[in-house]
Order: structure tokens, then C-alpha cells, then sequence
């Protein structure tokens, strides 16, 4: 069966989109389906995407291309709306660099189904829902109706008041009334009327886009607030003067994401200019503000209104309500958002670990009993179909206040999307299974082609039936994750990343394992779906600490999958159950082969593949004794010099010198290492704690934290050195310190990563593949774990920038991978790893290639840029994945040769 997969489009989260699109690609049962990747642009543009931009990092990695972007100072990526105004022979002319243009009725030869992971305007109201009935094409979700229903939260609120359900007290503004009001008198009315805190909404968004909350009668920040959701922003010349080159250009690049800040185009102070590009608003705000006192700024796609709410103080959920067989909504598990006085905003619903998702929220079963009879009740009451997110807020009163339904869920990973479906039994493959052949239905009962769906319906039938069958006969691979470094959650992702792609393969049988302990002792547990897919590792943690104490399933959760019998029987393939303690030898009489997805320690530090090769077990990556030395950056850098390779200046900080006497301890660095200078542990993940340290108040800053001997961070360090909300910081005995590798008068300089597999030859010799390496391009001074790994956060290139002309490109290029080459046959590694190092390009054309770090496990989340990489080398990530399981089958089988 042909599924089209309809992600990207014109919304502020496209980006969301475009990575559940991806998310939705890899699971797809591969024995049922095959997958149709649409590409929908900002325009609008149906685009047939060539498969290897699906695993780019991000929309503007690859569209629109490199080639179609204007000529830009500071070499900003955009998207296609800052292009201006294009003809249709222009836009065509960028489209076929990506994939084809897709005339709306090919659509019907193209798929059989459209799964729709579009969010927001364009996605979720309704207009591609009618496009798709036009043609004949059934399709996920909620028809018309609902649609356009459930994107407007100022009509929502008007139902819920008119049957007399709870929610929140409301106001609307309109732009046109806040234009000609009073800012303070309009302020008083609201807090009159709704109370404090107020919270603001973009009315017709995404339910993260757009946000705001006020606690205070402060009327610049309520100014904000109405700003904010209007998609508006004022400037003031002052502010403005006081901001660096280098800042100003940071205010506009965050003035303009599509996501926090107003987006592009705008017009400024309501003139009928428009401005589509950053560089352009850069230079006009420069040229306006040195004689304007202020000025306007305003996205022409914003919005005309504002809802203004009163606060809900209480509990937070969010729960998931689908179809049964027989076409009743069930309700699964509420999920409780766990956070602080933050907003559940953007960044806190994609990255792991910031925010807490607790299933089911930690209520008595009458009160979980209560939000879920809601739920269905109001999934009923707006003619939602198939599946929705549902949001609400249980009161300190306990009053029940329901608001925002989705009909259309994030859908990457460890979304609630599939984090509640796991609870029922079904991984993120069945579950899509489900809702393909729900959504055909559903469309059958609305009177689409009642004969040809039927006949559809009968087919998928009877291939679900028989795919059931096979699947006892597929290679089983522990998939080995979590452990306790300050990587963990990433490691979480990659594991889940690694069993989606393995599960939805027609080869491989993925059993999820979490590794925790500690160093002098390994604890593996084989998990079930259901907890895989919380929210990070700690939750995984916990959940293991509950089973362990003796715990029963939850009344609720078990309530729910009885209900949930008539879908669970059909798509699930195994039966729900605790986590469960294994031993390495158990492991061993349980699987095939293994693939570690730890980063730092422990994974990448040897010792777990000693454990492993005990039992003859299989696995990915180098060997122990060249993990052992990749895992320490410091005889990383002493082995890559001594073979006469090129590395930072460096040495080790130790604790016991500090403590002897930190003066002198600090000026001894300072005397080596002039400010600025990298800082960062010598034996952890590549993004952990890694800071380019400034002045001695941020040297003292990290030394005290890194040598800490309690678990918190320090308040008054964490903000010297401006640690990010929740950010991780590891203790240790000492840390590398390194010179600041710059430019140094080269013509071109780029920070670059570049991957790598191995294979054997025809004779069983060693051979390597590196890839083209990707350029990495950081908004703030180092890479940070969200550029390297949250969808829609990152930017890199592929193949990186290293000159204009074609051959002068790849003449560099050859260098810079022969160069990567020879650190792998240096550090004997095997498998597959990841190298980052910065590139310098001299006016004569000379190449230098100064190696960072190398990873022998690199991270492997959806989002990674060693995947953009394996695609342009014609590998898909489940292709690349399959080599990496291969190559360690293989030595596994020299070595037992040998012994």
C-alpha cells in the first residue's frame, strides 16, 4: 500500500513537521507499506522530495538549496519565503534540485493513502483535508469539519462556554482594538476581569507558537505579551545603539525564527515595503534607527487577534484519545506535564529531559477515570475522528478544564503520540499500522468511495493478519541505552531511534535494554515498549525503581489495556510487561548481536565491550582497547600528534592541583593558555560541559563546578558561565584545558564533523569509508546538544562550504577525508565514528586540518548529521545501521576463528 507522507509546510512548526514526517518514514511497517515522501514547501509546493533530504537536520540544511540563496555577508541559512517573491519558473528551477513538483491531481497516482504530519495553518484546518476529498485520496486524522474546528481556539472556547463546559475564563483582543487602546487601561480591564497570572495565545498556531504569560501588572511586559502573539516586535533606537555588530545580528537571526521569535517576511511601522530577508532587516533596522526613536515590526502572516486567558493553577495533562474498531473514542492514559514555573514551550516539549511527562498523572484512578471520560466526551462533542491530543488542566478545586485539542499530534519519537500508545503495547510502528487502517475507515463511514475502500480495507486486513505471522523469524538485536552519563537522555534517543529503524524492518527483532549502575557494576533491564518511550532516561530510571520495589501495573493502565484488547490483539506484537533485570549471560541466550547506543561513559569507554565479548555477543562500534583510548581526549591528542597529526595545545587540570593551591593553579593556565580557551571533561560525551572560557571569573566559574562535591550546580557559577535551563553539568577529578583553535589568517575556516564505516575486504583487510563531513555552523560560542541533536535546532551543511568552485570543493575535500582516514587507522578504529575538527583553507590552497575528538559511538538520533552524510553515500539510515550490525557479526566471527 502507497502511503504519501505529507510534512513541512507553511507553519511555524515546520520544522516539528518535517522531523514526525521523518519519524513517520522510518516506522512505517516495511512489509505492509511503502512510503511516498511530500515535501510541502512554504509556498505551498507539493514536491515528490528525493529521499536522502529527509534525513537532513533541519529544512534549510537542504531547501532551499545552497544554490538559490542570495549572496549573504554573514552566510545565513533561510527559508523559501526570504527568496521574495519568485516566479513560478524560479520556484520550479529549486524544486528540481530536491525532488519533483507535484501537481495536486497526480496526488491520486502517487499514494493509495495520505498520512498527514503537517501542524498548524495548512496542516491541521481543514484545506489539505479538502484538497485530498477533492481527488478521492483518503487520509489520516480528522475530516473538514473537525479540522477547521479544532485550529481555532477562540471558536473552541466559544462551544465549550455555550454547552457550559469548564474553561478557562477568556477575552479576545483584535489588533485593530489594541492599536487604538490604551496599553495600561486595557491591562486593568483584564486583570479585572480574568485575574493574574494572564495567559496570551496566538489563536490559530500550534499550541507552543505564540505563547505568553504575565504575572505582574507591568504594562511593557503585557506590551510584550500582546506583541508576541500578534507577531510583532518593537525596536527602539537606544536598545538598538547598545547592541554590538555582533549582537545585532544574533537579535535579528532570533527576532526572525519561525518558532520563538515573528518569522519573515515583515513590514516595518505598516508600510507597504516588504522585507524577506534577515541580512536586508539587518541593514534597514541599522539605517532607520539612527533617526527614528522606535520602530515597528510586524510579520505579514501574523495574527489579527489575541485570546487572552485567566491562569489555571493546578495539574497539567495531555492525553491522546483514538478510535476503537468500532469507531468509539478510548482514551489513553493522561500524560502529567511536570515542570517549574516555566511555560511548556517549544523547547521544553522536543528536548529530552527538560520537562517530566508522568503516565498516567499521579491521580487516584477516579480522578484518571474522570479526565478520560472528559476527553472522550469532548473528542465526541467536535466530531474529531481517528485520533486527537487533548490538553486540559485539573484545578486546585478540582474543577476539570479542558482546552487546545490537537488533531494533530507531534509525532517525533517520544512524543505523546506514541508515548501513550506504548502503554496499551503498541511501538510507534503498530500504532501507525492502526491508525492507516482506522483513518481508511473512518473516511469509508464519511461516504468516500465506499466499494474501493472496502476492497483496501480487506487487503490491509489480511496483510496485517499474515505480517503477525512472521514475526518470530527476524535476528534479534539488544539494543543497549541510557547508563548515567550527562548524555543519557541523548543516548535514550539514539536507542529509540535504533529500534524504530529495526522494528519496522523485515531482518531485525529490536529488544530495548537500559543499562544503569555504575562504574564498578553494570545493571541491564530488558524494557517494555511502554517504557522505553518515556519522556528520558531518568523517567526510564524511576519506572525500573518502581518495578523493583514490588509494584503492581498501574490499576488504570491495566483498566485501559483490557479496553484496549480489540486494537492490541491485532497490532501488538507482544504482550505488555515490567522491566525486567538480565544478567550478561541471560543477555547472551536472549539475542544475536547488540548495538550500543551510549555515548561517554559508560559505552564508549571499552569496558562494556569486554562484558560483551565474554559471551561471544556481537556488537557495534571500535574494539575495547581502542575504546579505552578514544574515550580520553587528552591520549587521544598525544597519539594523534605523535603520528604527526594536527591538534589544539593542550593538558590536564587536576583536582588535587586546585585544591594545593587554586592561584596557582589558575595563573599556570592562564600563563599557557591565553584567554579565550576551550575548557571541558576529558573522558565524556562530545557536547558535555565543553566552554570557551573568557576570563578568570568563568575559569573559577568551572573549576569549582567540575571538581563540585555536591550533585546541585552552584546558582552563582551557573549563571558566570550561562548555563542553559537545566543544563548538565558532570563532576570529575580533572578536565582538559585546550588552546582556542581560530582562523589564523586562513581564507576559508570552518568547523566540520565528518563519519566513517568500516568494512572487510575480500581478503578480511580493514577498509575504510569516510563520508563527506558536514559543516557545523554553532549560534553561540561552542556547539550545543540541541544543535547536534533536537530536530529543527541544528545547522549543518552537507557536504560542508570549503570553497565556491565545484573542483576546487572536492580537491579539498579528498584532503580533509584522507586526513580523517588516517585517525582512524591511527586509533585502530572500527565500525563506524564520528570526527569533528576544524578546516583552514590558506590563500595558496594549502589545507589544515586541526582533529577536536573523535567518537567511537556517535550519536545516532534522528536529527544527527552522520545520517545526511550515509545518504549522500546512497545508504539510508536503516541501510547504514544494517552495515554497522554486519561489520561486528563479521569480527566477531574472525575473532572466534582465531581464539
Amino acid at each position: 500500500m502507497k502511503i504519501g507522507i505529507f510534512f513541512g509546510g507553511p507553519s511555524r512548526e515546520r520544522e516539528i513537521s518535517f522531523a514526525g514526517g521523518r519519524t513517520v518514514y522510518d516506522n512505517l511497517d516495511k512489509a505492509l507499506f511503502e512510503a511516498v515522501p511530500v515535501f510541502v514547501d512554504s509556498r505551498g509546493n507539493f514536491i515528490l522530495l528525493d529521499w536522502h533530504y529527509i534525513y537532513k537536520g533541519t529544512i534549510r540544511d537542504f531547501y532551499p538549496p545552497v544554490s538559490a540563496l542570495p549572496v549573504s555577508e554573514h552566510k545565513l541559512q533561510v527559508y523559501l519565503e526570504s527568496l521574495g517573491e519568485l516566479t513560478q519558473t524560479e520556484q520550479d528551477r529549486i524544486i528540481a534540485e530536491v525532488g519533483r513538483r507535484v501537481q495536486p491531481h497526480e496526488l491520486r497516482d502517487l499514494m493509495d493513502f495520505a498520512f498527514l504530519a503537517l501542524h498548524g495553518p495548512a496542516g491541521e484546518d481543514g484545506a489539505i483535508q479538502g484538497l485530498l476529498e477533492w481527488y478521492g485520496i483518503p487520509y489520516s486524522g480528522s475530516g473538514i469539519l473537525p479540522s477547521a474546528f479544532g485550529i481555532d481556539k477562540i471558536a473552541q472556547k466559544k462551544l465549550l462556554h455555550a454547552l457550559g463546559r469548564p474553561t478557562p475564563a477568556f477575552r479576545v483582543v483584535t489588533a485593530e482594538e489594541w492599536d487604538a487602546a490604551d496599553p495600561q487601561a486595557t491591562l486593568d480591564y483584564l486583570v479585572r476581569e480574568l485575574g493574574l497570572p494572564l495567559v496570551f495565545k496566538a489563536p490559530r498556531q500550534g499550541s507552543s507558537i505564540g505563547i505568553s504569560i504575565l504575572r505582574e501588572v507591568d504594562v511593557a511586559k503585557f506590551q510584550a505579551a500582546m506583541d508576541r502573539s500578534l507577531f510583532r516586535k518593537t525596536v527602539t533606537r537606544d536598545d538598538w545603539q547598545r547592541l554590538s555588530e555582533r549582537d545585532k545580528l544574533a537579535w535579528v537571526q532570533h527576532l526572525t525564527d519561525i518558532r520563538d521569535g515573528i518569522g519573515l517576511p515583515v513590514v516595518l511601522d505598516d508600510e507597504p515595503t516588504v522585507i524577506y530577508h534577515p541580512e536586508i532587516l539587518l541593514n534597514t533596522l541599522s539605517e532607520r534607527l539612527e533617526t527614528a526613536d522606535a520602530v515597528r515590526l510586524t510579520n505579514v502572516d501574523g495574527e489579527s487577534q489575541v485570546l487572552v486567558e485567566s491562569f489555571v493553577h493546578g495539574r497539567e495533562f495531555s492525553c491522546i484519545v483514538v478510535e476503537d474498531p468500532s469507531g468509539k473514542p478510548l482514551a489513553l492514559p493522561p500524560t502529567e506535564i511536570v515542570k517549574g514555573e516555566e511555560m511548556f514551550d517549544y523547547r521544553s516539549k522536543y528536548l529530552p529531559g527538560l520537562s517530566r511527562k508522568i503516565t498516567p498523572i499521579d491521580l487516584p484512578e477516579t480522578e484518571i477515570q474522570r479526565i478520560r471520560e472528559a476527553c472522550e466526551e469532548m473528542f465526541t462533542t467536535f466530531g474529531f475522528q481517528v485520533y486527537a491530543r487533548l490538553d486540559g488542566f485539573l484545578a486546585q478545586d478540582g474543577q476539570l478544564f479542558l482546552n487546545d485539542p490537537n488533531t494533530t499530534s507531534g509525532m517525533l519519537p517520544a512524543s505523546f503520540f506514541f508515548h501513550q500508545a506504548a502503554e496499551i503495547g503498541l511501538n510507534p510502528s503498530q500504532f501507525l499500522t492502526f491508525l492507516i487502517r482506522t483513518s481508511v475507515a473512518a473516511r469509508r463511514r464519511g461516504g468516500m468511495q465506499p466499494v474501493r475502500l472496502a476492497g483496501l480495507l480487506a487487503r490491509l486486513d489480511t496483510a496485517v493478519a499474515s505480517r503477525a505471522h512472521e514475526e518470530r523469524t527476524r535476528t534479534k538485536v539488544a539494543v543497549i541505552m541510557g547508563g548515567y552519563s550527562s548524555e543519557r537522555h541523548i543516548s535514550v534517543e539514539s536507542g529509540r531511534n535504533i529500534y524504530e529503524k529495526l522494528s519496522s524492518s523485515v531482518k531485525y527483532e529490536p529488544v530495548p535494554v537500559f543499562l544503569a549502575g555504575n562504574s564498578q557494576e553494570f545493571r541491564l533491564y530488558v524494557l517494555p515498549i511502554n517504557v522505553m518511550l518515556k519522556d528520558n532516561a531518568d523517567d526510564i530510571r524511576e519506572k525500573i525503581e518502581y518495578a523493583e520495589a514490588g509494584h503492581d501495573l498501574h490499576p488504570v493502565l491495566a483498566r485501559i489495556r483490557r479496553e484496549a484488547e480489540a486494537i492490541t490483539s491485532t497490532y501488538a506484537g507482544q504482550a505488555t510487561a515490567q522491566p525486567r533485570r538480565v544478567s550478561f549471560e541471560e543477555l547472551a541466550d536472549m539475542v544475536d548481536e547488540v548495538f550500543i547506543a551510549l555515548h561517554g561513559r559508560p559505552g564508549e569507554d571499552g569496558a562494556l565491550q569486554r562484558e560483551l565479548e565474554k559471551f561471544g555477543l556481537p556488537y557495534n562500534g571500535s574494539g575495547a582497547d581502542s575504546s579505552s583510548v578514544t574515550i580520553n581526549k587528552f591520549e587521544t591528542n598525544r597519539r594523534l600528534r605523535e603520528a604527526g597529526l594536527r591538534v589544539a595545545e593542550h593538558r590536564m587540570a587536576s583536582r588535587l592541583e586546585w585544591q594545593a593551591d587554586a592561584e596557582g593553579f589558575y595563573r599556570s593556565l592562564e600563563t599557557q593558555f591565553p584567554y579565550p580557551f576551550i575548557a571541558k571533561p576529558a573522558d565524556d560525551g562530545c557536547s558535555s560541559a565543553v566552554k570557551k572560557i573568557k576570563t578568570r571569573a568563568e575559569l573559577e566559574a568551572f573549576t569549582r563546578l567540575i571538581f563540585r562535591d555536591q550533585e546541585d550546580l552552584m546558582p552563582e557559577d551557573a549563571a558566570t558561565l550561562h548555563l542553559g535551563f537545566k543544563e548538565e553539568f558532570p563532576q570529575k577529578d580533572a578536565f582538559l584545558v585546550e588552546t582556542l583553535i581560530s582562523r589564523d589568517g586562513a581564507a576559508h575556516f570552518l568547523e566540520v564533523t565528518g563519519g566513517l564505516l568500516t568494512h572487510f575486504g575480500p581478503n578480511g583487510e580493514l577498509q575504510i569509508e569516510v563520508f563527506e563531513a558536514s559543516e557545523a555552523l554553532a549560534t553561540g560560542e561552542v556547539l550545543s546538544l540541541e544543535e547536534k541533536f533536537l530536530a529543527g535546532e541544528g545547522q549543518n551543511i552537507t557536504p560542508a562550504r570549503y570553497a565556491p568552485e565545484p573542483q576546487e570543493r572536492q580537491r579539498i575535500s579528498e584532503e580533509v577525508k584522507a586526513e580523517l582516514r588516517r585517525v582512524a587507522e591511527v586509533l585502530d578504529i572500527q565500525g563506524y565514528a564520528r570526527i569533528d575538527a576544524f578546516v583552514r583553507v590558506r590563500d595558496n590552497g594549502a589545507v589544515e586540518v586541526l582533529i577536536i575528538e573523535v567518537n567511537s559511538l556517535p550519536g545516532m538520533t534522528p536529527a544527527t548529521c552522520i545520517f545526511h552524510q550515509t545518504a549522500l553515500a546512497g545508504y539510508t539510515p536503516y541501510q547504514f545501521i544494517d552495515q554497522i550490525l554486519d561489520f561486528g557479526k563479521k569480527r566477531s566471527e574472525k575473532l572466534a576463528l582465531k581464539s
